[in-house]
Order: structure tokens, then C-alpha cells, then sequence
């Protein structure tokens, strides 16, 4: 059964730096999709980041361009998701996901994941 484990959120400053840990376990790690996704109080969740493991190809959503970066430690079977500029409109639960198989194209939407993790808390304030 793959886990996902996020870790390092907390309240930030606007214009402050935080950054996601998403620990996995339970099957190999390289190769599949590890995404970011966010979710604000009453909003849909969206996706922030995803990145393949193995060819470290990544897809970013507008609003975080410029600001988010996505990396990987496969040894560890971690992904980090570096956010920096934050501004208040960032404050979200962060949740990292995974697919069960992995697919050619980068999955962008949420139904294209098969595992979550519990969340993260960001708030961001002004």
C-alpha cells in the first residue's frame, strides 16, 4: 500500500519562503508522477505542481510560476515542493499524490490520482 507523508507547513509571513516534504513508501518511487495539490476553504482543489520522478520532467500552474519549485531526492523517496513570495492567497491545505500507474502524459487532474497524503497547512498571512 503507497503512503504519502507531508511535512513543513506552518504560518509564513507575505513575501516569506516554506517548504513541503512528501515522503512515499510502499513501492518503488522513480517513474510515477508525484503531484502538488492545494485546496482553500470553500475552492476546489487544484493542482500546484507534478513532476515524473524518473526524467524530472515537470508541469507547473501559472499562478506559482516564477515563485514554487518541485524537486526530488528519489534515494529517499521524497519530493519537496520549495515555495517562496508567498502571498496570502497561497493559504491552502497542501496535499502531495501519486498515481498507480503511471501514465505517458503528466496527470494534471485530481480523478488522475490514486494516492494522497493527509495535508499540509500553509497560512500565509498579510
Amino acid at each position: 500500500q503507497v503512503q504519502l507523508v507531508e511535512s513543513g507547513g506552518g504560518l509564513v509571513q507575505a513575501g516569506g519562503s516554506l517548504r513541503l516534504s512528501c515522503a512515499a513508501s510502499g513501492r518503488t518511487f522513480s517513474g510515477y508522477a508525484m503531484g502538488w495539490f492545494r485546496q482553500a476553504p470553500g475552492k476546489e482543489r487544484e493542482l500546484v505542481i507534478v513532476m515524473r520522478t524518473s526524467s524530472g520532467d515537470t508541469y507547473y500552474a501559472d499562478f506559482v510560476k516564477g515563485r514554487f519549485t518541485i524537486s526530488r531526492d528519489n534515494a529517499k523517496n521524497t519530493v519537496y515542493l520549495q515555495m517562496n513570495s508567498l502571498k496570502p492567497e497561497d493559504t491552502a491545505v497542501y496535499y502531495c499524490a501519486t498515481q498507480r500507474v503511471a501514465t505517458y502524459s503528466l496527470p494534471t487532474a485530481v480523478h488522475e490520482y490514486d494516492y494522497w497524503g493527509q495535508g499540509t497547512q500553509v497560512t500565509v498571512s498579510s
